[in-house]
């Protein structure tokens, strides 16, 4: 009644001091951006809603949600899958593999990421929203209840016309009054504790912002080196993709473009390496090699090399054109040949 008459402007309402009305204003906008920066990071860290979902589910559940490859991871392990198909000892495939190897690591640094800032980040976030501001507004209502007790039976004792029932509405006021201040008090100290959660997120942001600097420097780091390993591989597929804007950018499907692609591969249709080979293979000697670029070994008949190191060849009757025996100090094995540059 007394809520519904102060609606209506017939009754007087005690107004809260100036002090802890600013204390909840600041309490109600911390609450609401706290939600929506709260929930644009789990947006920014998994941007799959479903994904999104299910780990909620998991996590109200208390269990454990299964691991799944993230994009990254996945994108990885296709890129892998493809270059041992197309083969290892293929300039392609061996790029694939050395590419989807870096995005496997860009996955798991992604994941770490997500993990930390979910630690540090998003739980204390989390638990200001689900705790401390619940209470708040349990004892901002518990406030509220009071006061309107307090109006209440300030409006019975205006009303009041005989003496022992003014003396009755007074107790009752001073009773009221002093629940209402005692309240009031309860609800402003705990209002207060919104500057230490402004300190403690303040900590949290830091730590967020630490994470992402890792997660940052480690992908930067890993692209590096990925292409410091692809750097060594032939210059017209890099300058593909980075003609300068003044030179009209031909399609791939143009002869002059695949022409010279060929031509800088250092493939067995290069007329020097090929005469080369054909005499390596009909003789029974060796030769000085120097590699080109990276090669991991497929399976123990294969020598992993390394760039730029210089390594001795030679043929044995009877084996794939595309290999040679290669030989550095007591170790050998098999060898593609378009990673290799015969020496003179």
């Amino acid at each position: 009644l007394q809520f519904t008459e102060e609606k209506l402007g017939q009754a007087e309402k005690t107004e809260l001091d100036a002090h802890l009305e600013n204390l909840l204003s600041k309490a109600e906008c911390t609450k609401l951006w706290t939600e929506k920066i709260m929930k644009q990071t789990e947006v920014l860290l998994q941007p799959n809603p479903n994904a999104r979902i299910e780990e909620f589910v998991y996590e109200k559940l208390d269990r454990k949600a299964p691991s799944r490859m993230n994009n990254p991871e996945l994108l990885g392990q296709y890129m892998i899958d493809a270059g041992n198909e197309f083969g290892p000892g293929t300039a392609y495939g061996n790029a694939l593999i050395k590419c989807g190897e870096t995005q496997k690591r860009i996955g798991a640094a992604d994941r770490e990421l997500i993990q930390t800032s979910a630690i540090n980040f998003l739980t204390p976030l989390r638990n200001f929203i689900e705790g401390d501001y619940k209470t708040i507004t349990k004892e901002r209502k518990l406030l509220q209840n009071k006061r309107l007790d307090l109006d209440a039976a300030k409006t019975r004792l205006k009303k009041a016309k005989v003496a022992e029932a003014r003396a009755a509405s007074e107790q009752e006021v001073r009773i009221t009054q002093s629940e209402f201040d005692r309240q009031a008090e309860i609800t402003r100290l705990l209002l207060e504790g919104i500057s230490s959660t402004h300190a403690h997120h303040l900590r949290c942001l830091n730590d967020f912002v630490e994470a992402q600097m890792t997660y940052y420097a480690q992908c930067y780091q890993y692209m590096l080196d990925l292409q410091k390993q692809l750097g060594s591989f032939p210059s017209t597929f890099l300058s593909n993709n980075n003609q300068s804007s003044t030179t009209p950018v031909q399609s791939v499907s143009s002869p002059s473009v695949l022409a010279s692609a060929s031509a800088s591969l250092p493939s067995a249709s290069n007329s020097v390496v090929t005469s080369g080979l054909s005499e390596l293979k009909s003789s029974s000697g060796s030769r000085k090699a120097r590699v080109l670029y990276d090669y991991d070994a497929a399976n123990s008949s294969e020598l992993s090399l390394l760039a730029d190191e210089v390594i001795t060849v030679y043929s044995i009757p009877g084996m794939d054109s595309d290999w040679l025996m290669g030989e550095r100090g007591n170790q050998k094995g098999k060898v593609p040949i378009t990673y290799l540059e015969l020496l003179n």
